[in-house]
Parts: C-alpha cells; structure tokens; sequence
C-alpha cells in the first residue's frame, strides 16, 4: 500500500494520520486531489505541520501518527531550537550528523539522506528518505548520512522506570507514562471520569437506575424490597441471610439461624459433666458450689469444703471422725476434761460445752467462774432486801408486813391493829397514816414523817470505836468488832485469815480449819421465823464434792439452826424468835469432802438483832 510504513515493532502504520485538534492528514503519496504529491513537498508540508503545531503549544506527539520520513521532519521543525518543549516530554538531544556527499564518504549513489543540510535548502529542494527494501523509481539521491542509532533498542538512553523511550532521528525522547485506573479515560494529559451512565456501557437491568459515581457506577433498583430482603441484579426480591451479612448478629451463647425475611437466635446447649453446670451465656461449663447450694452431703457436725466439680466434708470443732459408722460425733468435752472446764457445772453442746451456776450466783467474765449474785441488785423485793451467800432475803420496812409469796410487803394499819410498839411514844391515828416519836440517840425522823431512820454513826464518824476495831452499824447504833487471826494464822483481808503452817508435833493445829471468815448481819426483832440468813459452801465445787456444816460456838441457847440443801450447800436459819435486842456470835464450821480428804473452814457470824420498837 502506497505511503504505509512499519513502527519499531514492525506492525504496519497508516499513512494517514491526526493533527492534534483530530484533523485528517494526508500521510501517503497523494494530495488533496488524489495526485501523486514529489517527496520534497511532503517533507515540506510536515516541517510546517511541526512547527504550527509546537507554535499553538500542542506537543510534538503527531510524529508518533506518521510514517517515515514524515514523522521525523514533523518532530525535527516542532522541536525549534530556543523554545521551551513539551512539559510531559523530556528530550535528550545529541549533535546531529552532518550530511555529506557521495565522494566524502564513497557510497553508493543509493545512500538514503536522513536529514536537511545544514546551509539550508530551496523549499523546492527535493530531500528524500528511501527504505532499505526498495526505492522508488523518481527518487535521487542528493545527500549521504550515517544511519540513525536506536537508543531505545540498545538501552543508551537515560530515560527513568516511569518514563517512555521514544527515538528520533539523531536523539531519543523521556515521554511521561501517563495510565488511567478503570472508569476514567486520559484526554488533553488528564483522567476525566466516564460515565457510565451517559454513554450507556453500564449493565444496570431494566429495574435499576444507572447511578454514575467516581470512576463506576451504581444500579439502585427502581422498586424497595421489604425488610429482610435485597435485591439481585435482575431486581428481584431475595431473602438476606442476616445470619452471614451481619456482625455478631445473636449474643454469646446463641447462634443464628436464618428464616425468610428474618432470623432467630437459639441458644447453645452444652454437656456439662457432674458437678459442674452451664454458664448463664452457654460458652462453657463452671463449677457447681455445692457447699452454697445445699446438695451436700455432710452432716450434723460436718463443715462442707468446695472443690472442682466436687466437694468435701471435714468435721467441725469439737467433733471426732467416727471411722465405724463414717460420721462426726460429738465430743463431751465435760467427760474429756473432768473439773477442769466449769467451777461448778458443766453441761456438753454439740460440738461445745457450757458452764453454769447453781442458783445464787453468776457466771463470770471468762465463762468458767462462778460469782455470788446480788439478787439484790435487780430489786425481786417489794421494799427491803438484804443480800446473802448465793441467795436473798426480802424484809418490810415499819408498818408494813411481808406477804406470804416473801417478796411483796402490804402496808398496817399500825394504830388500829396495835401490832407491836410501832413507836417510841403514842401513836396518833391521822386518816391515811400515823405519826410516831423517835428516840433522842441513834434515830431521826423520816422524810415521809411515818418512820424513823436509823443513824449510821460508821458513816457519819460519831462512833468511838479504836483504829484497831471496825465500826459496823446496827439498828438505832453501832458495834466496835475487832478482826484478829489466831496463832499459826496470817490476816489475807479485812475480814479473813488463812493457815499458814502448823508445828510437826501439833495435832489440834493440822486438824483446824484452812479458812476462817468474819460476817455481819443485822435483822430487827420482828423477823419472820424460821428465816434463812446464811449460805455455805465451797467455791468452786465439783462434781462429787461432799459436805457437812454444824455451829460449833454461840448457839448455846438454840437460836440457831443448820440445813444441808445439797451436796455442796449449806443454811443457817433463825429457828427462835428475839424479844429483845441482842448480838450473837456463831462459829459455823463447814467440813469438804473432796476426793476421799477432808478440809474444814469455818465462818464466824455477827448477828445483831436490834429493837422493832421505834
């Protein structure tokens, strides 16, 4: 085909070509009018296309259109000596060969000239490029040049990995590699986004509207599915399987399942093994306390361990494994430790023990001892009550009688009844009460104008008593004591002396009492008799002590009398009435049995009775 040329890769190239604004231009052998065009007016026709082409600022690209040898003089005038080129171009210009003639060089007159002399031609000068297959017929020779090396071929250029090679005639050029992502296309050295839409290369089906976007597109369907559905390409409603499209759809412990237009969450069931149960979220099985829940087996006595998947009964404090019959019983701390846990009674517990008191007395601080109790204290009497060993006693005051349940007191009417000298001088009857006279010495008027009150010369320091005596007041006066331990006895308190040792040869001292005790009561003469005023017995006792009490000393006249109440408690009582004021002084002596010895103590009462008369 006339006027066809080959690129560097030997594919065949048009003869026709574009200028940069798309115009057509005729590359081959032929003008305008279809007439054969000589050499030198197509390479003239290319210089001027060259340099208009570089004058408008449009690059020198077109050279890449045309063939040989209109590509390189199109390329050779664009590229003007003095002007900026192309900014995506970066040229790398050698020195041009110089034409020669046929004599210089001695070529054949076939030689093809490959560039213009330097001097410059005749526009009419006719420079031809013949091929190396063949060479037409009308062309002439006028000038010889070296052939033209390929820089890009032989790998002599310096172009960079993102540029182009592009050889020219003498030189090679750096073309910019410029490649546009998917939905763009390059127009004018830039990558303007198609749309799809627009130029209908989309596949958006009839139930979708084409969406164009930034390099794609979008199919939004013309008609909304219900909620649990999406549509397909072909814009049909199709249920969504929400157990695959979304994120942790169902909680821990559950998994999906899908239903049309919808999804549920089941929960995972997991085999736990025994003693171990399922976690609330079902993702793994945790250790049942059966110690907390109750499912044990332990017994009365038994304290429940928890372990993994189990648990473990150890006995509790104060019980024995019984290895026999596989159980904890109870230890009777009482048998286990005999006299040495209570100071009087020892009752077992399961698992512990108890002390307590006989009546009379408190247990102490420490849950073993036992303390005398002051009955009196929490007032169980109507009007008066006088505190003794391990019990109490209630009394009235004057004008007024103890009931017969000996707690409560009812009121006399003293002047009436004329029980007695209620007063010193004559009773006056007055509605509701009467009044009464009180001696000068040892008594003075009661607030309430019915009594009168004894004096406690001890307290107010009227007494003549010496430093050796003590003081110890009576009704309507005092007594002068005096405490003294007899030989072979040291004084421990106010009112106590203890054996201190005995000569070897001396009998009667060995068999004396371990103790001696000073008391002191003091009652009226109107006393209910028979009248418990005095308690005995050891402290503390224990179980199978054994004792016998008896007045040794002051009870001549038989005023007095001793009850053994139990094993170890003893009472004297007032078994006689006094009719006038008087003191006694009785030695109660009290003999211990306690494993199989005998041990005596003794007490020494004072008891004043004093006058009822006032």
């Amino acid at each position: 085909m006339a006027g066809a040329e080959r690129d560097g890769s030997g594919r065949e190239m048009a003869g026709a070509g574009r200028d940069g604004r798309g115009r057509e231009m005729a590359g081959a052998g032929r003008d305008g009018r279809g007439r054969e065009r000589n050499e030198s007016g197509v390479c003239c026709s290319c210089c001027v296309l060259g340099l208009a082409l570089h004058a408008e600022g449009r690059g020198c690209d077109a050279h890449q259109y045309l063939g040989n040898p209109c590509g390189h003089v199109l390329l050779t005038c664009c590229e003007v000596e003095g002007l900026s080129p192309n900014p995506n171009q970066t040229q790398r210009r050698k020195e041009r060969p110089r034409p020669t003639t046929l004599s210089e060089k001695g070529k054949s007159p076939h030689t093809r000239p490959t560039a213009l002399s330097e001097t410059g031609k005749s526009p009419h000068t006719r420079i031809t490029a013949l091929s190396e297959k063949g060479k037409s017929p009308h062309t002439r020779p006028t000038a010889l040049s070296e052939t033209d090396v390929n820089e890009c071929v032989t790998s002599t250029h310096s172009c960079q990995a993102s540029e182009r090679c592009v050889n020219t005639v003498g030189s090679f050029v750096c073309e910019r590699t410029v490649t546009c992502p998917a939905g763009f296309q390059l127009r004018n050295q830039v990558c303007e986004d198609i749309d799809e839409c627009m130029v209908r290369s989309h596949n958006c089906g009839q139930r979708f509207a084409c969406e164009n976007t930034e390099g794609s597109f979008l199919c939004n369907p013309k008609q909304r599915c219900l909620t649990g559905f999406t549509q397909d390409s072909h814009g049909n409603c199709i249920d969504m399987n929400e157990c695959s499209s979304l994120s942790d759809p169902c909680s821990a412990g559950f998994h999906c399942i899908n239903t049309v237009g919808s999804y549920t969450c089941q929960r995972k069931v997991i085999m736990c093994s025994q003693g171990y149960h399922s976690s609330p979220d079902g993702t793994r099985c945790i250790d049942v306390d059966e110690c907390q829940t109750g499912n044990h087996g332990c017994g009365e006595g038994q304290i429940c361990h928890n372990l993994p998947g189990s648990y473990r009964c150890d006995c509790q404090t104060g019980y024995l494994y019984d290895a026999l019959r596989q159980v904890c019983s109870d230890v009777n701390e009482c048998w286990s430790y005999p006299g040495r846990l209570c100071a009087q009674t020892c009752e077992n517990s399961p698992g512990s023990y108890q002390c307590s008191c006989t009546a009379g007395f408190s247990l102490a601080f420490d849950g073993k001892n036992c303390e005398d109790l002051n009955e009196c204290d929490s007032s169980p009497c109507g009007q008066e009550c006088a505190n003794i060993y391990g019990s109490y006693q209630c009394y009235c005051r004057q004008g007024f009688y103890l009931k017969e349940d000996g707690h409560t007191c009812e009121d006399i009417d003293e002047c009436s009844q004329n029980i007695g000298n209620l007063c010193v001088f004559q009773c006056v009857n007055i509605p509701g009460s009467y009044q009464c006279a009180c001696p000068p010495n040892g008594y003075t008027m009661s607030t309430t104008g019915h009594t009168c009150r004894d004096i406690d010369e001890c307290t107010t320091g009227v007494h003549n008593c010496s430093t050796e005596q003590t003081c110890f007041n009576v009704q309507g006066g005092y007594r002068c004591l005096s405490f003294s331990c007899p030989p072979y006895y040291r004084k421990v308190s106010d009112t106590r002396c203890e054996r201190s040792g005995c000569p070897a040869n001396s009998v009667d001292c060995q068999t004396s009492p371990l103790r001696i005790t000073y008391y002191q009561l003091s009652f009226q003469m109107n006393i209910v008799i028979p009248t418990q005023i005095f308690r005995i017995g050891p402290s503390p006792a224990y179980r199978g002590d054994n004792i016998a009490i008896s007045i040794t000393h002051g009870n001549e006249e038989n005023y007095f009398s001793t009850r053994k109440l139990n094993s170890f408690t003893g009472a004297v009582y007032l078994q006689r009435q006094v009719r006038q004021p008087r003191d006694f002084l009785i030695d109660v002596e009290m003999k211990l049995l306690r494993q199989g010895a005998f041990t005596t103590f003794l007490a020494r009462i004072y008891v004043f009775i004093t006058s009822n008369t006032l």
